[in-house]
This record gives structure tokens, C-alpha cells and sequence, in this order.
């Protein structure tokens, strides 16, 4: 073994932090997770003691966290070259690829054995299925190989609700299902304004994202297609009955916004730089769009239980 890499990672044990640790789980994208896995455990019908419970979520938080660091660990030379992720714990050299890999594969094994063994086996195996198409389907395969890679890796994302349902009752059902088509379709609209205004970060570091490689122009047309697509997914569950009237016309109303937002990135002249604002008013917007609709969902659910 090369000496220089053994004191780099002789160095990393002292100077990595717990928070370093903490940072290599993604702790943005796994609060998401976990807010949308609680909403589909309120849901789900049926009762859970709510120890089972919490370990449920838990155990979801775990193999969000663990996928993410598997990613960081994958993704460390891409990490380096782009100004937003350069001073994450692995390119910036506090925590060394091995240490990292080794952190992740523990935290993943480690959810899907506490679910399976206290939970049940329904959720642990989807626990697994999410945590491979993160880490093999998505950042593996399809990330460096085609801009479709938010399309199909982006079902990861979609599983914590239909996981969470499946600790309650078992099983999967169409209504978990649509829980997961909602974030199916929210996840391309959502990262491919994120890739606009980021293209440039994205072209140096390789990644074949959406408008490195088809153009601004197409990016934001598949932006107002996948919106207008995911808008109608969002009022099944009050067409379905597991939401109520109020669910339903938040997700009209704010679905036309999303909508307008789009129409209005779509309609501008192709400049990055121009366009910076509007599309991250799109991307900042659709992060709000799907936590108010979720939270919506599980407010009415609790209520309806309450009263």
C-alpha cells in the first residue's frame, strides 16, 4: 500500500468528527425521508405499537443515511471537481474512502436486520430494495451513464412511504402505491431545475444530467411535462378516499402553482445565468409543495382517527 494513502488514513481517524459522520448521511435529504415514511405510518390503516413504530422510522432514517454515505463514498472524485459538494468529508480528506464504504455497508445491513427481525419482513425487504436501487441502480449505473438517471433512480426516494406503510400492515396495497407515485413523479421536475442552475458544476464533473446533455430548452419542456403529468397524481389520494376534501384542494391549488412556476421557466429565453432565479423558484418551491401536501395527508388522517 502506497505510505502516503496510509497516513492520510492514519490522519483521518483523528481528525474526522462525529459530525463529519453525521454529514456522510445526508441529513437534508434524510429529514425528507423520514417526514414522508411518518405520513405514510399515519396512513396506513391498521394499528402499531408505537415502539414498532418508532424503530420502523428509525430504521428507515438508518438505510436514508446509510445509501447517502455509500453515494459520498461512490461519488468522491465527482464530489471533488463541483464547488457545492468539494468540502464534504471525503474530497476534503477528514474521512477516507474505506472508513466511509465500511460506515455505510453497517448502517445498511444494520436497518434491514432490525426490520426484518422487529418489524417484519415485507418492510425489510423494500428497505433493501430502496437501499439498492440508491446505491447500485442509481448512483452506480445509471448516474454517470445517462441523463435519465433521476427518472429511474429517483424510485429510491418514492419507497420510505410504501416501507412505512408495509411495517403497519404487511403488505403493500394501490394506496402506498400512490403514496410512491406522488414522490415518483415530484423527484424529475424537482432535481431538474436543481440541474439548471448547477449545469455548469454538473458538465465540468462529467454527469451526463439532463441539460448537460439534451440543452436548457428541453430540460425545462420535460420540467412542464413531468409537472403537469405529477399534478393529477397528487389528488388521487382524495379521489381514492384516504384524504379528505381539504387534501384535495390543497393539491389543485398548489399544483397550479407549480404549474405557473414551471410554464414561466419554460417561457424565458435559454440562459443559464438568466434563469438561475426561476428555476430555483421551482426547485425551492416543489421542496415545500411536497411537504405541505404530506403533511396535509397526514393531518386529516390523524384528525379522522382523533374524531
Amino acid at each position: 500500500m502506497d505510505i502516503t494513502a496510509v497516513n492520510q488514513k492514519i490522519s483521518s481517524y483523528y481528525t474526522a468528527t462525529a459530525g463529519d459522520y453525521f454529514s456522510l448521511l445526508k441529513p437534508r435529504v434524510m429529514s425528507l425521508v423520514i417526514f414522508t415514511a411518518l405520513i405514510g405510518l399515519i396512513v396506513a390503516p391498521g394499528e402499531i405499537h408505537p415502539v414498532i413504530g418508532f424503530t420502523a422510522i428509525l430504521c428507515i432514517a438508518i438505510a436514508a443515511g446509510a445509501s447517502g454515505c455509500l453515494n459520498m463514498w461512490y461519488e468522491a472524485d465527482i464530489d471533488a471537481k463541483m464547488e457545492r459538494t468539494a468540502g464534504r468529508p471525503i474530497p476534503s480528506g477528514r474521512i477516507d474512502a474505506q472508513s466511509a464504504l465500511h460506515f455505510g455497508v453497517a448502517l445498511a445491513v444494520s436497518s434491514v436486520l432490525v426490520m426484518g427481525l422487529t418489524v417484519n419482513v415485507v418492510a425489510a425487504l423494500l428497505l433493501t430494495v430502496t437501499i439498492l436501487l440508491y446505491v447500485v441502480v442509481y448512483t452506480i449505473w445509471l448516474k454517470r451513464r445517462t441523463a435519465q438517471n433521476i427518472v429511474i433512480g429517483g424510485a429510491s426516494g418514492a419507497f420510505p412511504p410504501m416501507v412505512a406503510w408495509a411495517a403497519v400492515t404487511g403488505d403493500v396495497s394501490l394506496e402506498s402505491f400512490v403514496l410512491f407515485a406522488i414522490i415518483f413523479m415530484w423527484t424529475p421536475p424537482h432535481f431538474w431545475a436543481l440541474s439548471l442552475f448547477s449545469c455548469k458544476e454538473y458538465e465540468s464533473a462529467g454527469i451526463p444530467m439532463l441539460p448537460v446533455v439534451c440543452g436548457e430548452a428541453h430540460t425545462k419542456k420535460q420540467i412542464m411535462l413531468y409537472t403537469m403529468l405529477m399534478v393529477p397524481v397528487t389528488a388521487l389520494p382524495w379521489y381514492l378516499g384516504f384524504a379528505g376534501i381539504f387534501y384535495g384542494a390543497t393539491s389543485v391549488f398548489l399544483g397550479g402553482i407549480f404549474i405557473w412556476l414551471s410554464f414561466a421557466l419554460l417561457r424565458d429565453e435559454f440562459s443559464v445565468d438568466e434563469n438561475s432565479a426561476k428555476a430555483k423558484k421551482v426547485f425551492f418551491f416543489s421542496i415545500f409543495y411536497l411537504f405541505a401536501l404530506f403533511a396535509i395527508l397526514g393531518l386529516e388522517n390523524l384528525l379522522w382517527r382523533l374524531f
